[in-house]
């Protein structure tokens, strides 16, 4: 009896029952790429006026995207799968406790009014601007497929902005 007879596999390699297949590996490797682009090309151009990270990650997207499209030849822009669970498990919590310990806390606390401010209701008249212009604008090209909800949900998708975001692009004092 040798060593990995007494070992129990836990473990599959079929493709069938794991979360981990080939799509989504390739997926994380591409996010992950990208988003390792973002913040080299970000940091290396820092001291121009004119880009930064947002930007960076932008045209990088857009890029990404071109790249995929011309793959695919313009029939299917589905060649990376990716799981929304992953992303929102494993990925989105480092990024946004990175965009925390970034923050200031001095100058947070000491704007917090104001950011509340704008956060509360600069969303609200966003919201309401947005599924009123969406509404208007649907009845005048013949949508008349939609209803209040749907002019409210695309209100909602529309104007849910990050006022913390907003701050982060404008240049430091």
């Amino acid at each position: 009896m040798g060593i990995s007879d007494s070992i129990p596999v836990h473990f599959s390699l079929s493709s069938t029952s794991s979360i981990l297949d080939v799509s989504t590996v390739v997926a994380i490797t591409v996010f992950v790429a990208l988003l390792c682009a973002c913040i080299v090309i970000g940091h290396l151009i820092e001291e121009n006026r004119w880009a930064n990270e947002s930007i960076t990650a932008l045209l990088l997207g857009l890029v990404a995207g071109l790249v995929v499209l011309l793959i695919s030849k313009g029939h299917s822009s589905q060649i990376l799968t990716f799981s929304e669970e992953l992303f929102f498990i494993y990925l989105l919590p480092p990024i946004i406790f990175n965009a925390g310990f970034q923050v200031k806390k001095k100058q947070f606390f000491k704007n917090i009014s104001i950011i509340l401010m704008f956060g509360i209701f600069g969303t609200i008249i966003s919201f309401c601007l947005i599924s009123l212009g969406v509404g208007l604008l649907f009845k005048r090209i013949g949508v008349t497929t939609l209803d209040i909800k749907d002019y409210l949900a695309i209100g909602a998708i529309l104007s849910a902005t990050d006022s913390v975001c907003t701050l982060q692009v404008h240049p430091e004092n």
